[in-house]
């Protein structure tokens, strides 16, 4: 046996690059003032001058803020940053990005400078390819954390800025800090430290309606169009009704003022981000024009508010950080956002934008469709927390096998089991709640974030009702089952059920979304032009070959239309199947998917003789 001589130049790793200062809880040296111009609204140019104190000479680290509360992920759009220009005492001054860490600019400062000028822009998306489209020319919302530089080495509270923002003239704006004075289109805000800023985003537009839902809390609508913006008396009574219902729910508000902003466009990027003291959410332009028809679109409102209590005032404590560099890791995403899914369907109720018939569909629908999504047999529910920072809500090829953010929905459906159990456990006379109005109580005027952990949560229901609580949520959270939690249903009155047309929510969904949904008929959903945009994993689809972006063509050889696919599965005998002729690029096949039982809908059924727990969970709560 020869030995082999090694080669003489084995590659080796280069020694990390320095690191970035760590963030220590001290004041910062001075006020930042930073200038945003967005005023040119037709090519969507945000315009930054940033004015930032310095303490003398030396190496200077600006950080574009990269992980984002509310988005439980990196989300730094630094792909959209762009033209910086720094200068000191009137000379230019050299950046250098970090070799790994690219949302950070170190800055040489010279001697005899107490202040350096940075200059950027931030491009907005001009199609949603790339990216979150945040300006039209009728509107446009200003995240902070677009248009700023930060120094690094110091916790976000401990940094104050000087903020305004110039808008197009005549328009209109709303934000949660206070205006100290607006003057050619150029609004001041209040001195705030910044992570209140980035917190507090601004919504502003041609076409403004505010309402004060009360002497707090008030709604703000931006839209494409003016008509867009008719809401009728009944309808914002109903948005004020979610204040009135959550206050009765929380008993406690962890704001000193509130501002929903609200955005009807079909231009301006769809999304709702919760913040303390407001939300931003984009929803279709006729929420309230076409009112009758969009219930499914009506839980944005609900859901983004309680975050105000939930996520905000109380948070994971792993996923508090102090600056906008420290990672965040989300185990107890499942309270944060899976608590407030529940509050969002029983808000939806209690204030009337949902009826109770639309609440138990919802239900019913979300119970449904996790219900029969294979993942839960691989990957258990808690793993789902990592999905903001595995999938970064990319659009996924199995979703019901891969799984995403299942948080959500399964958080929900396992609170509704908590829920009930508690009301059993105490002959209905505690509930969830209690849990509400213990756990995330706010003292006047205290809209500080407090961290929690585990054991918190665990501590609070044991004093409701002593159980197994740790046991309950181990099993649910972290151990792989074959269907959805739904022991909750039947504990609140009702079995889900199986008829051959749609509830009056889902309905609204395929209407409001642009979806066929055959997912419990075909394991399939199509567009109304017929493309697929879901195949439920070994499902009937699946099992004919069928993906995401096939398009069908024919069914039993007659053009696709929806209702013609419909009827086809309605008209099929058990274990018979239907013809549908697809494409796929340059593809062209003929398959037969079966068909199981007809046309299926999820519904929700009284049980005879049960406590009708659910029905008294979504009755508005009294004064």
């Amino acid at each position: 046996m020869h030995n082999i001589a090694p080669p003489l130049h084995l590659p080796h790793p280069l020694p990390d690059p320095p690191g970035i200062p760590e963030p220590v809880d001290q004041p910062y040296c001075g006020v930042l003032h930073l200038a945003v111009d967005a005023t040119d609204v037709d090519r969507g140019i945000f315009r930054v001058r940033e004015t930032i104190p310095v303490t003398g000479a030396g190496e200077l680290v600006l950080l574009y803020p990269k992980w984002l509360p509310g988005f439980h992920a990196p989300q730094a759009p630094i792909e959209l940053f762009a033209g910086l220009c720094v200068h000191a005492g009137g000379r230019d001054l050299r950046w250098r990005r970090h070799p790994v860490t690219v949302n950070a600019f170190a800055i040489d400062v010279p001697d005899g400078v107490d202040a350096i000028e940075a200059e950027f822009q931030f491009l907005s998306p001009t199609d949603p390819a790339q990216g979150r489209v945040l300006c039209t020319p009728d509107m446009l919302c200003l995240p902070w954390n677009t248009s700023v530089l930060y120094p690094a080495g110091h916790y976000a509270r401990g940094i104050m800025v000087d903020a305004s923002l110039t808008i197009p003239p005549g328009w209109q704006a709303a934000c949660a800090l206070a205006v100290l004075d607006q003057a050619d289109g150029t609004i001041r805000f209040e001195r705030t430290a910044l992570d209140t800023l980035v917190d507090s985003p601004v919504l502003a537009g041609r076409h403004v309606r505010h309402e004060a839902l009360d002497d707090q809390v008030s709604l703000t609508i931006v839209a494409d169009e003016p008509h867009l913006l008719g809401a009728t008396p009944e309808q914002i009574d109903a948005h004020r009704a979610v204040v009135e219902q959550a206050d009765r729910l929380f008993r406690s508000r962890p704001f000193d003022r509130f501002e929903m902003l609200l955005a009807l466009s079909e231009t301006l990027t769809g999304v709702g981000i919760e913040h303390h003291r407001s939300f931003e959410a984009v929803s279709i332009p006729g929420y309230f024009r076409d009112w009758s028809d969009n219930a499914a679109r009506r839980d944005t409102v609900p859901h983004e508010y309680v975050h105000s209590w939930n996520g905000k005032h109380r948070r994971g404590a792993d996923s508090w950080t102090p600056c906008f560099e420290k990672p965040i890791r989300n185990s107890l995403m499942w309270v944060y956002e899976g608590q407030t899914q529940y509050w969002t369907h029983i808000l939806s109720a209690r204030s009337g934008l949902w009826s109770a018939e639309q609440a138990l569909g919802a239900l019913a629908f979300t119970a449904a469709r996790y219900d029969v999504r294979a993942g839960s047999r691989w990957r258990p529910t808690i793993d789902t927390t990592r999905d903001p920072i595995i999938a970064a809500r990319a659009a996924l090829p199995w979703t019901s096998w891969q799984r995403s953010e299942d948080y959500y929905a399964e958080g929900a459906l396992i609170w509704l089991d908590v829920d009930t159990r508690l009301r059993e456990l105490s002959g209905d006379t505690r509930s969830l709640d209690d849990f509400a109005r213990i756990f995330f109580a706010a003292a006047p005027g205290d809209w500080s974030t407090h961290t929690y952990e585990f054991d918190e949560v665990v501590d609070t229901l044991n004093g409701i009702a002593p159980f197994d609580w740790q046991g309950v949520f181990a099993a649910q959270l972290t151990e792989t089952h074959e269907h959805a939690p739904l022991a909750g249903l039947e504990r609140g009155g009702y079995r889900l059920v199986y008829r051959d047309h749609p509830s009056a929510y889902q309905t609204s969904f395929e209407g409001v979304f642009d979806q066929i949904d055959l997912t419990h008929s075909i394991g399939l959903a199509v567009t109304p032009e017929g493309k697929i945009a879901d195949v439920l994993w070994e499902g009937p689809a699946y099992q004919a070959a069928l993906t995401l972006g096939t398009r069908v063509e024919a069914v039993n050889g007659r053009r696709f239309t929806p209702d013609r696919l419909r009827q086809a599965v309605r008209a099929c005998a058990a274990g018979d199947g239907i013809e549908l002729a697809v494409s796929h690029g340059t593809r062209h096949r003929k398959v037969q998917v079966g068909v199981p039982a007809g046309l299926r809908y999820p519904h929700l059924e009284a049980i005879a003789g049960a406590p009708p727990r659910i029905d008294a969970i979504l009755q508005p709560l009294p004064r």
